[in-house]
C-alpha cells in the first residue's frame, strides 16, 4: 500500500436521487438520506421515513449502526436515536443534561454511547446517554471542528488545523496536519478526505494520504462502504470500486 502513488476508481453505475444529503449506504444497497426535517431509508421499492416537526430540520445524521441511527438537531442541542424501523428509541436533550453541554457534532459510539463535541470545553466526550455519564473525554483541541466520524473503537475529528484520531478511552492515537481538507468519511478504519473537489485515501494505521483518481465531477458528498466509493453531486449518485493494492 505504501508504494501506491494513486488509487484508481473504476466506475460501476450512476443513479438519480432527489435528496439533500445521503448519510449511509450499507452492504445491501439500502440508502439512508436526509431531506429537510425527514430521514428516509430506501430498500428496493420500500421507503421508511422519520421526521420530528418540533425539532425541525436535521443538522446531521449517522447510520453507522443501523440499529441505533442517530440524528442531531443543532438548533435545539438535541439528539434522537432511532431503531432500524426508524422508530424513536431515545431522545437526548443536551440542554437539560447536568452539567449542561453545548454540542456542535455527534457521532456513533459503542453500546449506549455517543461521541459528542462539547464546544464550551473544546473537547470530545464519549457520552453514555442511558446513564448520563461521560465514559471518556479528550484533551481540548485548538481550532474549529469541520467534520467528525466514528466507529465502535475510534473517532476521527477534523479541525481547521489537524485530523485527530482518538480511541474509546479518549486517548490520542494519531494527529495529522490539515492541509485544506474540509470533510471526511470512514469505513473499517480507512478514511477518505476531501480537499476542494479532490479525494484522498488514508489507509487504516497509515499516515500517508494517497490521491484517488476519478473523473471530474461535483463532490457534494462522498461515502465509503468497504471498497465501494459513492459520490453524490446533488442530482446523481455515482458508484465506484476502489482498486486498493
Amino acid at each position: 500500500m505504501s508504494s501506491q502513488e494513486l488509487i484508481e476508481a473504476a466506475f460501476i453505475k450512476t443513479i438519480d436521487i432527489d435528496t439533500q444529503s445521503i448519510i449511509g449506504i450499507d452492504n445491501f444497497g439500502i440508502i439512508y438520506a436526509v431531506k429537510g426535517n425527514a430521514l428516509s431509508k430506501t430498500e428496493e421499492n420500500k421507503i421508511l421515513t422519520y421526521s420530528n416537526v418540533q425539532l425541525g430540520n436535521i443538522s446531521s445524521a449517522n447510520a453507522f449502526n443501523t440499529l441505533k441511527i442517530n440524528l442531531f438537531y443543532k438548533n435545539f442541542n438535541t439528539a434522537i436515536i432511532l431503531d432500524n424501523r426508524l422508530a424513536e428509541i431515545y431522545k437526548i436533550d443536551f440542554n437539560t443534561v447536568q452539567p449542561y453541554k453545548n454540542v456542535s457534532h455527534i457521532s456513533t459510539g459503542y453500546d449506549t454511547t455517543l461521541w459528542a463535541f462539547n464546544t464550551d470545553l473544546q473537547q470530545l466526550e464519549l457520552y453514555d446517554y442511558k446513564n448520563n455519564t461521560i465514559r471518556a473525554n479528550t484533551l481540548p483541541v485548538e481550532s474549529n471542528v469541520l467534520d467528525m466520524r466514528s466507529n465502535y473503537n475510534y473517532c476521527w475529528l477534523l479541525t481547521e488545523k489537524h485530523l485527530y484520531t482518538f480511541n474509546y478511552f479518549g486517548s490520542l492515537v494519531s494527529k495529522l496536519n490539515n492541509d485544506g481538507f474540509t470533510a471526511l468519511t470512514e469505513n473499517n478504519g480507512n478514511v477518505i478526505l476531501k480537499n476542494n473537489n479532490k479525494l484522498f485515501f488514508l489507509a487504516k494505521n497509515s499516515q500517508k494520504l494517497i490521491p484517488i483518481k476519478i473523473k471530474e465531477l461535483l463532490i457534494n458528498q462522498f461515502l465509503l462502504t468497504n471498497e465501494t466509493l459513492y459520490i453524490y453531486d446533488s442530482v446523481k449518485l455515482h458508484q465506484y470500486q476502489l482498486k486498493i493494492n
